[in-house]
C-alpha cells in the first residue's frame, strides 16, 4: 500500500467506520488505475496529487465522501473515464462532487476569442454555482489549489507568477471567507514567496534571527499570566500565536514600518472553556497590562465575522514597552477559527435541508452569486469579483437597531440598495449618527444609517461611481436602462460611461525588466566578482538585468545563468555544490515616473508618503490635480537604482486606501529629459510664448 495512502487512512480512521474507509480504498484503487502512467511536472506519479488533496481535506475533518472525491477530482478531466463511470463506480454523491470540480476547470466558449481575465472570471463564476449546490466543492477546490501551490516551483516562471497572483487575489480570500484560517495563511505566504522572493526571504531571515528571543518572550508571558487566570478560576490554555510572513509584510507597508518596528510579530492566544471566561480573561489581561490606544479592542464574539470567526482581540503594552497582541476564545471558537465553516458543515446530521444551512451561514456567497448573475458586463467582472472577495467588511445599524453588513468603503447609497431597490432608487441623502452626510460618505463600523427618500428621485449615471457593491451597481444600471439613461443590455454605445469600479490589485505589478541583447548581458554579468567569464544564458527562463539570478556549473558549456526563481534551477535534483554566485553590474540611477488615480479624501497625500517611507526613495518632483471622471491624478518622479524597486513602489501604493489605479509612465536615465509628444489638442506654441517655454526647459 502506498505510504501516502496509509497516512490518509490513519487520519480518517479516527472518525470513520470500516464501511466508510472501504469507500475511500475503492476510490484510491479507481484513481490509481485511471492515472496509471501519468506524472506531474515534478516527476511524481499523478496519483500523489489526489492523495495529498484528500489528506489535506481529511486533516480538516472533511467526511469520507469529500476525501474520496479528492482522490478522484482529476479523473474525468485528465483521463478517458467519463463522469458516468465515476457515478457507476462510486455513487451519485461522489460523482456530483467530481463533476462539480470538472465543470470548474472545463470551459467552452463560442464566438469571439475571450481574454484570460474573462476565462478566469467565468471559472470563478462556475465555482460559485457549483458551491451553491454543494459547499464541499469549494473545499475541494481550495485543497486542490493549496497542494498546487506547495509544488509550484516545478512550473515555469511565467506560470508561477500567474498562479500565485490568482491565488492571492481569489483563493486566499475565499479561504478567509470560509473561515479556514490556516489555509488562508499558507496560500498567502506561498504566493508572497513567488511574487516577491527577495522580500519574502529577507522577512523570513529576520524572523528566524529573533526566534530564541521570541520563545523566551512568549514563555515569560505565559508564566506571568497563568497564576492570575487560575486566581479567577479560569482553566485556560495559553500559547504563542505566530504571525505569518505576508501579514508581517502587509503591516510593514500599511503602517510604513521597518521590520524592527513591528513589535507584535508574535502574540498570545488564550483558549478558555466558556464565553464568560473569555471576558473574565480579558479583564485579567487588562489588569496586568494597559491596552494600547492605537489598536482598539475588537469583540468578534458579540459580533462574529462573516466567516463565523469569533474571538476577543486586544493589543496591550508590556512593562518593557513592547506591544503584544492577545486573542481570547473558547475551544469551540478556536476549532471554527482553524476549520472555518467546515467545522459546522456536517451533512444530514446538522440540518434536514443543507440548502437552509447554506442560506444561513453563507449569505455572502449567495449575494455574490446574485450580482454575478445580473451583471451583464464582462469587461471588469474579474476586478469586481476580486474586490468583493478581498475587501474587509464593516457593520452598520438601521434606526431600528438591525445590523447590516457591507464591504469597507461602502456608502449610504450601497446601504439604501441593500435595504430595497426602491429605497435606493428614491435616495436623496442620508443621516449618519443623526448628522446629514453626502451619499459619497464612507460608512464606518457602528454607524447608524437613516436613508432619506423622495418619490420624484431617480438614479443618476454618476451613482455608478459612488457605489461599491455589485448589487447596487446592477440595480442602478437596470433602472437607468428602464428610464433610457443607458442603452439596452448588450447594445454598444461609444458615449456610455463605464460605471465599473477601478480595481486596486493586492499583488505587485510586473517588474520593469530591461530586455537587452546577449552581448550586453555578458558585459553586465559578474561571476564571483569577475567579469568576462564563459557563460550561457538559460533558455528556460531567459534572465534579464533587473532579475535576481544564480549560476550553475555545467559539464559542457561552462556556467549556465538562470533566474533565481527558475523552476528548472530549483529542482531537488540540482547539485547545490555547483551553484555559483552571479550578479548584474550596478546600473546608473534612472528616473521613474508614476501616476496615481485617486479618490478625494482627507490625508491621502500623507498616507502616500508614509507608504513610500520604508522604501527610502527620493521624490524629485510631484504634481497633484484633478483628472477625468471626478478622479484626481498624483504624478511624481523618483530616483531608483535597482529595477526591482519599481514594482515594490507600485505595490505599496496600491495598498493605500483611496488609490484606485497605479500606472508606470516610463523611466529615463538620470540627466536625460523625458521625451514628450504633442497631440492635436495641444498645438505647438508660437512666437514669444514658445521662446519662453524653450528657455524654461533649458533652465530645468
Amino acid at each position: 500500500m502506498h505510504e501516502a495512502f496509509a497516512k490518509l487512512l490513519r487520519v480518517l480512521s479516527r472518525r470513520c467506520t470500516r464501511e466508510q474507509l472501504e469507500v475511500v480504498r475503492h476510490a484510491y484503487r479507481f484513481a490509481n488505475e485511471a492515472h496509471q502512467g501519468q506524472t506531474r511536472a515534478s516527476g511524481a506519479p499523478f496519483i500523489m496529487h489526489g492523495l495529498e488533496v484528500a489528506t489535506i481535506l481529511a486533516e480538516y475533518d472533511q467526511d469520507h465522501i469529500t476525501c474520496a472525491a479528492g482522490l478522484l477530482h482529476d479523473v474525468v478531466e485528465d483521463t478517458h473515464h467519463p463522469v458516468e463511470r465515476v457515478r457507476a463506480e462510486m455513487g451519485d454523491e461522489i460523482g456530483d462532487l467530481v463533476e462539480g470540480m470538472t465543470k470548474i476547470s472545463t470551459l467552452s466558449f463560442s464566438g469571439e476569442t475571450v481574454s484570460r481575465e474573462q476565462r478566469q472570471a467565468q471559472n470563478i463564476r462556475k465555482m460559485l454555482i457549483a458551491t451553491i449546490k454543494d459547499l464541499r466543492v469549494l473545499f475541494l477546490k481550495l485543497a486542490d489549489r493549496l497542494h498546487n501551490m506547495r509544488t509550484l516551483e516545478f512550473l515555469k516562471a511565467e506560470a508561477q507568477l500567474r498562479i500565485a497572483r490568482e491565488t492571492l487575489n481569489i483563493y486566499a480570500p475565499l479561504a478567509n471567507r470560509m473561515g479556514v484560517s490556516e489555509w488562508k495563511w499558507e496560500l498567502e505566504d506561498l504566493s508572497f514567496r513567488f511574487l516577491m522572493p527577495g522580500t519574502y526571504r529577507e522577512i523570513s531571515r529576520q524572523l528566524n534571527m529573533r526566534r530564541d528571543d521570541r520563545k523566551q518572550y512568549i514563555q515569560e508571558t505565559i508564566d506571568t499570566l497563568m497564576p492570575h487566570l487560575k486566581g479567577k478560576n479560569i482553566e485556560a490554555k495559553v500559547t504563542g500565536r505566530p504571525k505569518h510572513l505576508y501579514s508581517i509584510y502587509q503591516k510593514m507597508t500599511s503602517q510604513a514600518k521597518e521590520f524592527s518596528d513591528v513589535h507584535d510579530v508574535h502574540g498570545i492566544r488564550i483558549i478558555t472553556k466558556t464565553v464568560t471566561e473569555c471576558y473574565t480573561a480579558l479583564g485579567v489581561v487588562h489588569e496586568l497590562w494597559s491596552p494600547d490606544p492605537a489598536y482598539p479592542f475588537k469583540d468578534y464574539i458579540a459580533r462574529p465575522k462573516i466567516n463565523m470567526y469569533q474571538s476577543l482581540h486586544t493589543t496591550v503594552v508590556r512593562e518593557n514597552g513592547r506591544k503584544m497582541e492577545v486573542q481570547i476564545r473558547t475551544e469551540e471558537m478556536d476549532r471554527i477559527a482553524r476549520e472555518g465553516i467546515a467545522a459546522h458543515w456536517q451533512y444530514k446530521e446538522r440540518a434536514s435541508n443543507p440548502n437552509d444551512f447554506l442560506t444561513e451561514r453563507l449569505v455572502w456567497l449567495r449575494k455574490m452569486y446574485d450580482w454575478l448573475q445580473d451583471d451583464e458586463s464582462q469587461e471588469n467582472l474579474m476586478a469586481n469579483m476580486v474586490y468583493h472577495l478581498a475587501t474587509p467588511y464593516i457593520y452598520v445599524v438601521t434606526p431600528r437597531g438591525e445590523v447590516k453588513e457591507l464591504p469597507e468603503g461602502a456608502t449610504p447609497l450601497d446601504f439604501a440598495y441593500m435595504i430595497h431597490s426602491q429605497v435606493g432608487h428614491r435616495c436623496t441623502g442620508a443621516k449618519v449618527n443623526n448628522k446629514m452626510v453626502p451619499i459619497r460618505y464612507n460608512l464606518q463600523n457602528g454607524d447608524c444609517v437613516e436613508i432619506l427618500t423622495s418619490k420624484n428621485q431617480e438614479p443618476h449615471i454618476s451613482w455608478l461611481d459612488v457605489v461599491v457593491t455589485g448589487r447596487a451597481r446592477s440595480r442602478i444600471r437596470q433602472r437607468l436602462r428602464e428610464i433610457g439613461a443607458l442603452p439596452p443590455a448588450g447594445a454598444k454605445s461609444s458615449n456610455r460611461k463605464s460605471g465599473h469600479m477601478s480595481y486596486t490589485s493586492r499583488v505587485p505589478t510586473q517588474p520593469l525588466i530591461r530586455e537587452v541583447d546577449e552581448e550586453t548581458r555578458r558585459r553586465m554579468l559578474r561571476v564571483d566578482g569577475k567579469g568576462d567569464i564563459s557563460v550561457q544564458f538559460a533558455k528556460c527562463c531567459n534572465p534579464m538585468p533587473g532579475q535576481e539570478i544564480a549560476g550553475y556549473v555545467t559539464l559542457a558549456s561552462g556556467i549556465s545563468i538562470h533566474r533565481a526563481d527558475c523552476g528548472n534551477f530549483l529542482r531537488p535534483s540540482v547539485d547545490k555544490s555547483r551553484i555559483v554566485k552571479v550578479s548584474w553590474e550596478s546600473e546608473a540611477p534612472v528616473i521613474a515616473q508614476m501616476r496615481l488615480v485617486t479618490k478625494c479624501r482627507p490625508n491621502l497625500l500623507a498616507d502616500i508618503t508614509n507608504a513610500l517611507r520604508p522604501l527610502n526613495i527620493e521624490i524629485l518632483n510631484a504634481h497633484f490635480g484633478p483628472g477625468s471622471g471626478n478622479k484626481n491624478h498624483f504624478d511624481f518622479q523618483y530616483e531608483v537604482v535597482e529595477q526591482s524597486v519599481l514594482d515594490q513602489v507600485a505595490y505599496v501604493l496600491s495598498q493605500v486606501p483611496g488609490v484606485n489605479k497605479v500606472m508606470h509612465m516610463g523611466v529615463r536615465k538620470k540627466g536625460k529629459k523625458a521625451k514628450t509628444t504633442r497631440t492635436p489638442r495641444q498645438p505647438a506654441a508660437k512666437g514669444r510664448a514658445s521662446r519662453k517655454k524653450t528657455e524654461r526647459r533649458k533652465e530645468e
